[in-house]
C-alpha cells in the first residue's frame, strides 16, 4: 500500500474539529490543575489525595481527547482498521514502541501506585517530589528546584523508593556527631529537646535518638541519630534546618565538642 492509498483514509474536513478538541483538552487540563491546586491548599490534609485524583483525571482527558480527535480525521471503517493493523502499524510501530510503552507504564503506575503525586522519592540518583504523572513521563522536582523528567517505562525495570508512600507526614533522619570524651548523655538530651520542640515535628508518631560509637576518618566518634516525623513533606528541609540550628546552639551552650583526634600522654 503506497502513500496515496493511505492518505485516502484521512478526512481533511475533520482536522478543524480535531484541532478544537485538542485545544479544549489542553484548556480543560490546565483549569483542572489550577482548581485542584487551590483545593489542595484549602484542604492540606487531603492535598496528596487531591493531586492523585488530578493525575488520573488529566490522564483520562488526554486519552479520550486523543481518541476523539483521531475519529474526526480518520475514516474509521473495516478497511481502515485493516490498513492500520497492517502496513501502517508495521511502518510506525517500531518508531513509537517506546512512547507506547511509556503510556502503558503510566497506566500501570496509576493502578499499581508504587508512588503518587506529592511523594518524596529516590530514583536513579535523583531525590525530590513527584509533581506530575503524565501520559509519557513523570516529572520530579528535586530539592534544588530542578525539574527532572523520567519516562514512565523506566519505573517498570528500576527500583524506586518512596519516603512517605502517599502520606502527608514523613520520617526524617538526622545525624549529629560528638567526641567520645564528651558528655554523651547531655548531648542526647539536647538532640531530643531540639527534635520535640520544633514547630515542624508531628508528635503523634514515635520519635527516637539513638547513640552509636563509630570510626570516622580513622578515629572514634559518637553518632547521635535523630528520627522523627515532619508534619508535611513540604517542610522537610525546614525541619532539618530548625533542628540542626537548635542542636548546634545547645552543644555550644553545654560545651559539647565535635569529634577530634585525641592526644593522650603515655
Amino acid at each position: 500500500m503506497d502513500n496515496t492509498e493511505i492518505l485516502r483514509f484521512f478526512k481533511p474536513g475533520g482536522i478543524p474539529y480535531a484541532t478544537l478538541i485538542i485545544i479544549l483538552a489542553i484548556v480543560v487540563s490546565r483549569l483542572l490543575s489550577n482548581s485542584l491546586v487551590r483545593l489542595g491548599e484549602r484542604f492540606p490534609d487531603k492535598r496528596l489525595l487531591i493531586h492523585q485524583i488530578g493525575s488520573f483525571l488529566r490522564f483520562s482527558v488526554y486519552l479520550l481527547s486523543g481518541l476523539a480527535a483521531a475519529a474526526f480525521v480518520l475514516d474509521v471503517s473495516r478497511e481502515v482498521l485493516l490498513a492500520i493493523g497492517g502496513t501502517v502499524a508495521v511502518s510506525i510501530g517500531f518508531a513509537l514502541k517506546d512512547y507506547v510503552a511509556s503510556i502503558v507504564a503510566g497506566l500501570i503506575i496509576l493502578v499499581d501506585r508504587p508512588f503518587q503525586v506529592g511523594d518524596r522519592v529516590t530514583f536513579d540518583g535523583y531525590y525530590g517530589e513527584i509533581r506530575n504523572i503524565g501520559l509519557r513521563s513523570v516529572r520530579l522536582m528535586n530539592l534544588d528546584d530542578t525539574q527532572v523528567t523520567i519516562p514512565n517505562n523506566k519505573f517498570l525495570t528500576d527500583t524506586v523508593a518512596s519516603g512517605n508512600a502517599g502520606a502527608v507526614e514523613m520520617l526524617i533522619q538526622m545525624d549529629f556527631w560528638v567526641g567520645i570524651d564528651q558528655d554523651v548523655a547531655r548531648a542526647k538530651e539536647i538532640v531530643g529537646e531540639a527534635l520535640t520542640s520544633s514547630r515542624f515535628v508531628d508528635l503523634e508518631f514515635p520519635w527516637s535518638v539513638t547513640v552509636s560509637q563509630l570510626i570516622q576518618d580513622n578515629y572514634f566518634a559518637i553518632r547521635l541519630r535523630a528520627k522523627a516525623y515532619v508534619l508535611d513533606v513540604r517542610f522537610e528541609k525546614a525541619f532539618e534546618t530548625d533542628v540542626t540550628e537548635r542542636v548546634l546552639a545547645g552543644f555550644a551552650d553545654a560545651g559539647v565538642q565535635p569529634p577530634a583526634i585525641l592526644h593522650r600522654n603515655s
